[in-house]
C-alpha cells in the first residue's frame, strides 16, 4: 500500500506539473565599481556615491500587493563594489521624523523598528541567500537563506547566523538615511572572474506594516529569493583569507546552600577557550570550539512532564545555532543530545551496594570539542559536517567504609552528522542525510541515513518532497546483533496561489530510531494527513488579508502489539481561520474534532492500550497592533472530551508590553490552564502487577515578567524572572484493563499527587565594545519546590519556592574578535 501511495503521488506531479502560469518580473541592476573611499557614519555626503547605481521605485507587496511608493514616503538606495567589499546606502523618506518607528532592542533584537534589508543570492540559484538590515538607530541584524527554508513566503530566514560588518544611521527631520559595507569575508561567493548575483532590497515601516521591495514580490507565489532581481557584470572580486579568532575568558561564582560535609556552599570557576572560523576556500567554512563555555545560556523552561514523551529544549548554546541551517535538513538532529543526559544516568542509583550511598550524579555531560564544515560550491552542491566529542561521565558514591568509588553513567563519545545537499533546476533538491554516535567501550553505537528530495515544476507551483531512512543500532540486540529500522515520508501539494494544498503519508516500522543524536517519541505507524489552505490578500473593508485552512489526518499502527485485536490510534479533522485588519491587529479562530483514540504510549509498558473517548476542541485568540507603545496577545482554548469522564480543558493565556520609550520596555505574561476530570497515567503497582491511571485536577500557572533596557545601540540591559507551579490532585484511581477501558480500583492504597514549582532569573549586561567582540555579566537565579501534598493556593507555592534552597550564579565572560587581515594590515 505505501509503495501504491508513493507512485500515485508521482503520477498526479507529473500530470499537473505544466497547469499554472505566472507572470515574473525580474529587474536587472549593473554593478559598479568605485575607487573613492567611503566612510561609514550614515551620512551619504561621500563623493564615491556617485559612483553608486540607483534603486528606487519600490514596491509594495503588504498589505496592498503591487501598489507603488508615494513620493514623500520613497526609498531611494544607492549600491556599488570595490576590491575590499560592497557598499549599500540610501535614504527613506517620511511626512515627519515621528512617522518613523524605532526602539533599541540589540543585535539581532528586531523589536518595533522601521529597518532596510539587502539580500543577495551569490550563486544565482534562488535557493541559497544572504540578507543585512539596519534600522534608523543602527542596529544590526543578518541572516542566511538556505534551501531547507527557502520554501516559505518570507524567504525562511536563520538569524542565528552572525557575520561582522560596518553600518552607520542617521534620523533627519524627514527620513532617516544608512550606510552599509559588507567586507567579502562576511559574505559566500565563486570564484568566476564575472559573476551576476540575485539581488533584492525590502524597507519596512512598522506603523503602517507597510512592506516593500526593489524586485516585485507577490505573495501568493512559492519563496522569496524566486522573485529575486538581478546585480549583473561584478567583476573580479576574490574571496579574502577568512580567518577568524574569538578567544574567552570567564569567571564563575556559584552559591547553593549545603549541609553534607565537605561540600562547600561556594565555590569558584575560572575559563579560558577559542572559537575559530576559517575559510577552507570560498565555499566553505570551519568553525570549532575549543574548550566550550555555555554556562551563561538562557534557563530552560523547565515543566511538570506527564506525558509519555521527553520535553523538547530550545537550544540556546550559539555554536549549535549559528549556520547550522544544513543540519536541519530531515529533522534528524537535536543538538541538546551533545551535552545532554548521560546514557546511564539513572543506572546509578540501581549499583549502589549495602550501606553505601550515592554523592553525585551530574545529570549533564561535559562537552570537550566541536566543530563543523559547512558551505556550498558554485554548482550548489551543499556539505556540511558537524562533529562534537563529550567525555566519560562518573557517578560518585560512598563505601560502606568511607571511601569514594565511581560508576560510569556516559562513556567517553563521538557525535557526527553529515550532510550532502545538491541544489537543482526551480528550486529543488536533493539530499543525503547521515547521523553516528559512536561510545567507547561496550555500550551499543547508533546509526541513521536518510535520503530526501524536494522537487518544484518549472513555475514554483507543484511539488512533491519525501524522504527514506534507515536507522542501525550496533551491538543493541542479544548476542551482540545489530537492529535495523525503515522510515519513510512522501508529500505532495501545491504551494503558490491563493489556493494551497498537500496530501502526505508517513510509514515508520517497529524498530527505527534517530533518539541517539536526534529528537524522537514513536515508530510503529503509518499516518495518512491532508491540507487545504486559501487566502484573500486583497485589503476590504475591515481586513488586509484572511488565511484559512482544514487539516485531517489518521494514524494506525503498521504492526499490531502483542493480543490487542486493533491497529487503530487516532483520527482528527481540524479548521483554522486568521485575518489582519485595517488597524494591524490580527484574529484567528480554530476547531477540532478527534474520534475516539487508541493510546498506546498512556500506559508507559508495551502490550497495553488506554481507549480514549472522542473531544472537541474550540480556540480564539487575538493580538493587538505591536507598533503601539502598548500592545497585548491574548488566546483562549476549551478543550471537551464527549461522554468520558465528563473531562474539561481550558488554555489561557495573556501578554502585554509597554514600551516606554526607545530605550526602556516591559513586558509580562501569564498562562492558566485548569484541567478537571482529566484521565492519565498515575503509576504502576508492582505488587499486583497493575498499571493506575487517575481521573485527576491539573491546575497549571506561568508567570513570565521581563525587561530590557537599552543604553546605546551597543550595550544592554535584559531582566527575565520566571515562575512555574503545576499541580496534579488524583481525585480516584483505576486500573488499565487489556481491553484498554478503566475499571476503579478501590484497593490501590499509593499516593501519586504532584505539585511541583520552577523559578528563575537570568539577568544579563552586554557590552559590544568592538565588532565581534562582547562583554557580557549574566546574574542566574533558580530555585525549585517539589512536593507530594497539593497546594492549592498560589502564593503559598510561590513563598515556599522563594523560599526554598535557591542556586545562584554570577559569572564575567569576555570574548575578543580577532581578524587576520585585519592584524596583517595594522602591522604593515
Amino acid at each position: 500500500m505505501p509503495a501504491k501511495t508513493t507512485i500515485a503521488f508521482c503520477l498526479l506531479f507529473l500530470c499537473t506539473i505544466f497547469c499554472y502560469s505566472q507572470e515574473r518580473i525580474e529587474l536587472k541592476l549593473p554593478a559598479n565599481r568605485t575607487k573613492q573611499v567611503v566612510n561609514i557614519d550614515g551620512n551619504l555626503n561621500d563623493p564615491a556615491w556617485k559612483d553608486a547605481a540607483l534603486m528606487t521605485n519600490l514596491v509594495e507587496f503588504r498589505p496592498t500587493i503591487g501598489a507603488k511608493e508615494l513620493y514623500e514616503v520613497r526609498t531611494e538606495t544607492w549600491l556599488m563594489y570595490d576590491d575590499d567589499g560592497i557598499y549599500f546606502g540610501g535614504y527613506c523618506h517620511e511626512r515627519t521624523k515621528d512617522s518613523i518607528s524605532k526602539e533599541l532592542a540589540g543585535r539581532d533584537g528586531f523589536g518595533m523598528n522601521d529597518y532596510v534589508g539587502l539580500i543577495f543570492d551569490t550563486y544565482h540559484d534562488k535557493i541559497n541567500g544572504f540578507e543585512y538590515f539596519v534600522t534608523p538607530l543602527n542596529e544590526q541584524w543578518d541572516a542566511k537563506m538556505s534551501p531547507s527554508s527557502a520554501d516559505s513566503d518570507n524567504g525562511g530566514e536563520d538569524f542565528s547566523w552572525n557575520a561582522v560588518w560596518k553600518s552607520g544611521a542617521v534620523i533627519h527631520n524627514d527620513g532617516w538615511s544608512f550606510e552599509m559595507f559588507i567586507p567579502y569575508s562576511a559574505i559566500r561567493f565563486g570564484k568566476d572572474k564575472v559573476q551576476d548575483w540575485g539581488l533584492n532590497i525590502t524597507r519596512r515601516r512598522r506603523k503602517t506594516e507597510q512592506q516593500y521591495t526593489w524586485n516585485p514580490i507577490n505573495p501568493n507565489v512559492n519563496g522569496f529569493l524566486t522573485q529575486e532581481g538581478v546585480w549583473t557584470g561584478i567583476t573580479n572580486i576574490k574571496p579574502p583569507i577568512r580567518l577568524q579568532f574569538s578567544p574567552y575568558f570567564s569567571v564563575y561564582t556559584n552559591h547553593y546552600p549545603s549541609a553534607t560535609t565537605g561540600i562547600k556552599s561556594w565555590t569558584n570557576q575560572v575559563n579560558g577557550g577559542l572559537d575559530v572560523k576559517y575559510g577552507i576556500n570560498q565555499a566553505f567554512t570551519l568553525d570549532a570550539t575549543l574548550i566550550p563555555d555555555f554556562g551563561q545560556v538562557q534557563s530552560d523552561n523547565q515543566v511538570l512532564n506527564l506525558t509519555p514523551f521527553e520535553v523538547r529544549f530550545n537550544e540556546n548554546r550559539s555554536f549549535f545555532t549559528e549556520g547550522t541551517e544544513l543540519f536541519s535538513k530531515g529533522n534528524l538532529f537535536y543538538s541538546r543530545r551533545i551535552g545532554g543526559t548521560p546514557l546511564h544516568l539513572y543506572d546509578a542509583g540501581g549499583n549502589i551496594g549495602v550501606n553505601e550511598k550515592l554523592l553525585k550524579n551530574p545529570s549533564e555531560s561535559k562537552l570537550i570539542n566541536a566543530s563543523k564544515i559547512s558551505g556550498r560550491t558554485q554548482n550548489g552542491f551543499g556539505i556540511g559536517f558537524l562533529n562534537a566529542i563529550t567525555k566519560p561521565q562518573y557517578a560518585t558514591i560512598e563505601t560502606a567504609t568511607g571511601e569514594e568509588r565511581k560508576y560510569e553513567t556516559d562513556p567517553l563519545t563521538n557525535y557526527n552528522i553529515l550532510v550532502l545537499d545538491q541544489t537543482l533546476k526551480n528550486n529543488s533538491t536533493i539530499t543525503l542525510v547521515n547521523t553516528s554516535v559512536l561510545r567507547s567501550g561496550s555500550d551499543y553505537d547508533a546509526n541513521v541515513t536518510a535520503g530526501l528530495f524536494d522537487l518544484y515544476d518549472k513555475k514554483n507551483v507543484w511539488n512533491i518532497n519525501g524522504k527514506i531512512a534507515t536507522s542501525m543500532l550496533f551491538n543493541y540486540e542479544p548476542g551482540g546483533k545489530t537492529r535495523t529500522g525503515y522510515n519513510h515520508r512522501v508529500s505532495f501539494g501545491k504551494n503558490s496561489g491563493l489556493f494551497t494544498f498537500n496530501v502526505w503519508q508517513e510509514v515508520m516500522d517497529t524498530k527505527y530510531t534517530h533518539n541517539d543524536l536526534g529528537y524522537f517519541t514513536n515508530n510503529n505507524f503509518v499516518d495518512h494527513g491532508a491540507y487545504m489552505g486559501y487566502r484573500w490578500v486583497v485589503p476590504k473593508d475591515w481586513y488586509n488579508r484572511i488565511n484559512v485552512n482544514f487539516n485531517a489526518n489518521v494514524s494506525r499502527l503498521l504492526t499490531p502489539i502483542g493480543t490487542i485485536d486493533t491497529k487503530f490510534q487516532t483520527a482528527s479533522v481540524g479548521v483554522n481561520a486568521n485575518a489582519q485588519t485595517k488597524k494591524l491587529s490580527w484574529v484567528g479562530v480554530n476547531a477540532r474534532f478527534t474520534g475516539v483514540q487508541n493510546d498506546f504510549y498512556e500506559p508507559r509498558l508495551t502490550g497495553y492500550h488506554f481507549r480514549r473517548g472522542a473531544t472537541v476542541q474550540l480556540g480564539t485568540w487575538y493580538e493587538s497592533n505591536g507598533a503601539k507603545k502598548y500592545s497585548f496577545f491574548t488566546e483562549l482554548y476549551g478543550f471537551k472530551s464527549i461522554n468520558f469522564y465528563d473531562q474539561f480543558v481550558v488554555d489561557f493565556a495573556l501578554g502585554q508590553n509597554y514600551r516606554f520609550n526607545q530605550q526602556f520596555s516591559v513586558s509580562y505574561r501569564i498562562g492558566w490552564s485548569p484541567r478537571y476530570n482529566g484521565i492519565g497515567f498515575a503509576t504502576i503497582d508492582s505488587d499486583r502487577d497493575k498499571i493506575i491511571f487517575g481521573r485527576r485536577k491539573v491546575n497549571t500557572i506561568e508567570n513570565v515578567l521581563s525587561f530590557k533596557y537599552n543604553f546605546t545601540n551597543k550595550m544592554g540591559l535584559t531582566f527575565r524572572a520566571r515562575h512555574y507551579m503545576s499541580s496534579v490532585h488524583n481525585r480516584a484511581y483505576y486500573w488499565l484493563q487489556n481491553s484498554g477501558k478503566l475499571t476503579v480500583d478501590n484497593y490501590f492504597t499509593g499516593n501519586a499527587d504532584r505539585n511541583v514549582n520552577f523559578f528563575n532569573i537570568d539577568m544579563v549586561y552586554t557590552w559590544q565594545f568592538a565588532p565581534g567582540s562582547f562583554l557580557n555579566i549574566v546574574w542566574k537565579d533558580a530555585a525549585a519546590y517539589q512536593h507530594d501534598e497539593v497546594e492549592r493556593n498560589y502564593f503559598k507555592n510561590f513563598e515556599r519556592t522563594f523560599n526554598s534552597d535557591q542556586n545562584n550564579n554570577l559569572s564575567i565572560k569576555v570574548i575578543y574578535f580577532l581578524d587576520y587581515l585585519q592584524l596583517k594590515r595594522k602591522r604593515n
